[in-house]
């Protein structure tokens, strides 16, 4: 099977500055952020995003990677980099490459809760639109409609970037 070239790697950009730009609207009244990305895919597109926003607006972002078992999450709690990140007020967003089920999103936000912030959102590149969980995306790059057979790989930073659907 042949993989189809969903988005360029000028797409993928267009995607990131407009989600920038849609954080730095929502968010324009606050000093500091933290992207929290889901390790893989999902880190690569929160350093992006966190380029993007620095370059765009006076936000001071600050990025710590979220470690998530994607295969079976359940029974295993999601690790933080850095959990000094965890101030009462702070303003989070969790960040991955693609939301799917949203098991993976769902058991990211778990570090989150003990913890009174200002906002909790979430970012996803592209929305594969198969809700199981009761998790949504705030910012997403692209909504596609899929089949539960088929697959969304998202390479960044690499010689073949791009958004693919096999």
């Amino acid at each position: 099977m042949t993989a189809t070239s969903v988005l360029s790697p000028e797409q993928i950009n267009q995607k990131i500055n407009r989600i920038a730009v849609q954080i730095y609207e929502r968010n324009h009244t606050i000093n500091e952020i933290v992207l929290a990305g889901i390790a893989g895919q999902g880190l690569k597109f929160a350093e992006r995003l966190a380029k993007a926003i620095e370059t765009l607006s006076p936000i001071k972002v600050s990025l710590v990677t979220v470690q998530v078992d994607k295969q079976s999450p359940v029974g295993k709690r999601a690790i933080l980099s850095d959990d000094s990140v965890l101030k009462e007020g702070a303003l989070v967003l969790v960040v991955d490459d693609v939301l799917n089920s949203g098991r993976t999103l769902i058991h990211a936000l778990e570090p989150f809760l003990g913890t009174q912030l200002k906002a909790l959102q979430t970012v996803v590149l592209v929305d594969r639109n198969h809700p199981s969980y009761p998790v949504k995306a705030d910012y997403v790059g692209l909504s596609m409609a899929t089949t539960l057979q088929e697959h969304i790989d998202v390479i960044l930073d690499e010689a073949n970037e791009g958004v693919y659907l096999n």
